[in-house]
Parts: C-alpha cells; structure tokens; sequence
C-alpha cells in the first residue's frame, strides 16, 4: 500500500529547515528531513511540492524554496504612530508572516470578508481573516459561525439566554440562533491590502 503524503508536515519541516540554514536543502538532506531511507523516496512529495508552488526545481535540477516557504519580511524595527520621532532603518530580524500570525497549521485557513457588520471591529469588506478552528470561543472573540444554516462573523457572547452573536455595526442587531448554532472557529488576524 502507497505511503499517505503529509504535505502540510513537510511544508512545515522546510520551513523549519529554512528558519534554522537559511538556505536551501538538498536531495539528501530532504530525505533525511522527511525521514525517509532513501533520495529516490523523496521524488513524489518533492513533485507534489512543485506543483503547489513550494518549490522551484532548473534545468540543472537544483531546489529554491519559493516565498510560499520562505515569505520572509525584513523586520527593521518599530514606527511611532503618534508624534514622529526621529529613527534609523536597522535591521533587527527577519520574520515570515506565516510563523508569526499561524500557530496551528492544520487549523487554520483565510476567508475574504464581504459586508460591512464588522467595520467597528476595524474589519473592512475586502479584508482577508485568518480563522483557527477547534477553540472553545471566549466572551468577545471574534468568530465564524454558522447560525440556522447561515454564515456570519460576529463577537461571540453568552448569558442566561444562551448564546448570541453582536455585529460590530450598530446598523444590525444581535444574533441568537433559533435551532443551531456551529462555531467554524476563532478570528485571530485580519490582513489588509493598501493598493
């Protein structure tokens, strides 16, 4: 029986490779990464990897981790937001927005937000949430929820009645189900893209 591929465990092993060498891996140190015997165990996920984009493969045959890997910034240090104040650029570290803002892989996936119940929240239309699955919400987490069969974003809160969902818009009124409720998960980034 064909051995089942764990992508999202390999994509996460580069990563780490990457974060730690800072540099490419070869066909031995992939298949010691990905803990099989041989090079030649190597070539299915490796294909698998390509075609998703997570790596490149030249002519020549040598590997680059794209930016879906590496999608490192250059962190050069902090902004005043109130009163400028003078700064030098200085290099401090760098910082890949997957490690920084995911902290469950498997858990987590993006949805582009449409509506505008969310604009006090600081959410836009357009903007893109990242959602972790699996979290038991809190009072006032931000969550994706399917409420009588719909979908929203809404803050989560509980009282003697039960659950409700309140909007971040005072256009729109609070949310109780009436027959089911099903939390898709927790709002823990939004991402915003200035043209």
């Amino acid at each position: 029986m064909p051995r089942t591929i764990n992508l999202s465990e390999k994509i996460e092993q580069l990563r780490s490779f990457y974060v730690v060498e800072k540099r490419n891996p070869t066909f031995s140190e992939l298949a010691k990464l990905f803990n099989y015997r041989s090079k030649n165990a190597v070539y299915g996920p490796l294909q698998k990897l390509i075609q998703l984009g997570y790596i490149e493969q030249n002519r020549s045959g040598r590997l680059t981790l794209t930016s879906k890997i590496t999608g490192s910034s250059r962190l050069l240090g902090t902004v005043q937001a109130g009163f400028p104040s003078p700064a030098e650029e200085e290099l401090i570290d760098t910082i890949n927005l997957d490690q920084y803002l995911v902290r469950n892989p498997e858990a987590t996936y993006l949805l582009t937000v449409s509506g505008d119940s969310m604009i006090d929240a600081g959410i836009q239309p357009g903007d893109i949430i990242l959602v972790e699955k699996g979290g038991a919400p809190k009072k006032n987490d931000i969550v994706i929820a399917q409420v009588d069969g719909e979908w929203t974003m809404k803050y989560f809160g509980k009282d003697r009645q039960g659950v409700y969902l309140d909007p971040a818009n005072s256009n729109y009124k609070r949310i109780r189900p009436d027959q089911s409720l099903t939390i898709g998960g927790i709002v823990k980034a939004v991402v915003r893209k200035y043209n």
